[in-house]
């Protein structure tokens, strides 16, 4: 039997962590790949108390102010999807989870009642607007959308792109700015020269490989959404950003995996496609 040599695709570049759904998150030097995905990503969301729906910035006009919030766990706890999580608000406040005073400064960010948890509702929903982009199934209206069970993720619980796929985007839109941020990876490969644009495309259905450990299967494009288009921090409101990717590359920005073997990553990884 031939044996497939594996292709070096990139090295991994950055990795990222959400501890809030929807809230900015944290860059790290490594992190734990688990079945569930990265430890400690997207383990606590904002609760509407009146729905019961989930939080997100996907309905900028209820919850975009979510990304005023920077999300960070308590470091050195090993149980990182329970582990405490500390929230700096707008004002530069921080707050920490389980306390009255993080649910009532959340309530009184948003204007309405709600409250900071780990425990998924029994059906998780979050509302979704979609803004009017042509070459979109929707436009200027919004939908009430199901959650994967057990869990504050909208897809897969794996998120990764690459640099060629921001490079591509950028050639065509030079106005935009295409940053990691705006896309909310958890983990960027840093493609090798001459890697072909949108070079995550050609992995669907692929296992890569990161590092002597992590083996991934990349299940499928990662189609983006209004969020993208948000601002955050420096970054302004484009709905450029949006459209690029709907015009360039069927609205997909990266790709969404599933973990066939866990394992630990770190910057400088090699990433192989096998």
């Amino acid at each position: 039997m031939t044996t497939v040599p594996s292709q070096l695709v990139g090295t991994l570049a950055t990795v990222w962590r959400y501890p809030v759904k929807s809230m900015r998150g944290e860059e790290l030097n490594s992190a734990e790949i688990t079945p569930r995905g990265l430890r400690g990503d997207r383990g606590y969301a904002v609760i509407d108390a009146e729905t019961g729906k989930v939080a997100s910035a996907k309905h900028p006009k209820k919850w975009g102010r979510l990304f005023d919030c920077h999300a960070r766990l308590e470091p050195g706890r090993t149980d990182l999807h329970e582990a405490p999580v500390a929230v700096m608000l707008p004002d530069g406040t921080w707050a920490t989870s389980g306390t009255a005073d993080m649910d009532e400064q959340l309530s009184a960010l948003f204007g309405r009642t709600v409250r900071l948890t780990a425990a998924v509702p029994a059906i998780p929903q979050l509302e979704e607007f979609w803004p009017d982009v042509s070459g979109r199934a929707r436009q200027n209206t919004v939908t009430e959308e199901a959650m994967p069970a057990g869990t504050f993720f909208d897809g897969a619980l794996v998120h990764l792109m690459t640099t060629a796929t921001l490079d591509a985007l950028r050639r065509v839109y030079q106005e935009g700015r295409f940053e990691v941020r705006r896309f909310r990876p958890n983990l960027v490969v840093a493609s090798r020269h001459g890697e072909p644009q949108f070079a995550e495309n050609e992995w669907i259905d692929r296992t890569l490989a990161i590092g002597k450990e992590l083996r991934l299967k990349i299940t499928g494009p990662c189609a983006r959404c209004v969020m993208t288009t948000l601002p955050q921090g420096d970054l302004p409101e484009d709905s450029g950003i949006l459209r690029t990717a709907v015009q360039h590359n069927r609205a997909a920005v990266g790709v969404y995996a599933t973990v066939l073997v866990p394992g630990r990553v770190m910057r400088g990884d090699q990433v192989r496609l096998l």
